[in-house]
């Protein structure tokens, strides 16, 4: 079995080579990776291409100290910090902390209380990173569709505030697409919502794969979704929702072995106004702009 530690590498900054060697023995043979620097220019130039989770500095170092190397450390890199000192006296526990240490050791170093403060060090980081990855998690599921994995709508409206804002400073053009499938209830009825659900679910990953890296989609409803196609005309919004529904009705859907479905959809088109207020955008359309019988451009009116 893999040993845990060896994720974790550890640089020992001290310009005794007799310590340096002493800690770095130690360290290893608890599992742990690690390098050795003599000063902290020499550990400043392993950080350029290194990744350190912990770094162990003495605070006097020929040119630069610890101390100073630490604040460095903390303002342009990622890394904890245990500080070493001989020097109880000159420098403090709380001096050390309010630079951005991590730790505080007295020399002369017990090897056991070293290893026990690496490991506290190590253990709190996984809890901050663990508590950071929980964080972003839950910011994503507050604004995605947990079946679909697009945006929700909560998603949408703020993103088409920041999209209005932006074209009224710059007036580059904006579109909008509303898309829906047609008589999705019907097929739900017919052969269940998990198979109802595998339609969404591919019809989703079909939007996204018409769309560039700026546009962004949105589940709106239940079988609604919505697209926002920033710097985008009427006519090239036209062309991205014709994309859209061929590359929807060339997929084949078998809710049964032996069924086999084609769905399709309607799609409403509409490139902003800034003499009307963007809610009115989306507004339910009294009829489709584009649907699988009808694919004549001229039809933005209804989507107003």
């Amino acid at each position: 079995m893999a040993n845990p530690n060896k994720k974790f590498q550890i640089l020992i900054v001290d310009d005794d080579l007799s310590v340096r060697n002493t800690m770095q023995e130690y360290i290893r043979n608890a599992g742990y990776t690690s390098l050795m620097a003599s000063s902290a220019e020499e550990a400043l130039e392993l950080l350029k291409t290194n990744k350190f989770h912990v770094i162990i500095t003495d605070i006097i170092l020929p040119a630069m100290g610890g101390l100073e190397l630490t604040k460095i450390i903390k303002k342009n890199n990622g890394a904890d910090v245990i500080v070493v000192t001989g020097y109880s006296d000159d420098y403090s526990y709380e001096e050390a902390i309010n630079i951005g240490a991590s730790d505080f050791v007295i020399k002369p170093v017990r090897l056991e209380e070293l290893m026990l403060r690496l490991r506290r060090v190590l253990n709190e980081r996984q809890l901050t990173e663990e508590r950071i990855r929980m964080m972003e998690k839950l910011q994503k599921l507050a604004i995605t569709d947990g079946l679909t994995k697009l945006y929700n709508s909560r998603s949408f409206y703020s993103q088409l505030e920041l999209e209005v804002d932006r074209f009224n400073r710059y007036r580059h053009p904006l579109s909008l697409l509303l898309l829906d499938i047609d008589h999705f209830k019907t097929y739900n009825d017919t052969y269940g919502h998990l198979e109802g659900d595998k339609v969404l679910v591919k019809f989703s990953q079909i939007i996204k794969s018409c769309l560039r890296a700026n546009d962004s989609a949105y589940r709106y409803g239940g079988e609604e979704f919505t697209v926002i196609l920033p710097e985008t005309g009427g006519e090239k919004a036209k062309t991205v929702a014709q994309r859209i529904r061929k590359t929807l009705e060339s997929e084949k859907f078998k809710p049964r072995p032996d069924k086999e479905v084609k769905i399709t959809i309607s799609i409403g088109v509409t490139q902003y106004s800034p003499k009307k207020n963007y809610p009115l955008l989306f507004s339910e359309p009294t009829a489709p702009c584009i649907s699988p019988n009808e694919t004549d451009a001229t039809k933005f009116p209804p989507c107003l």
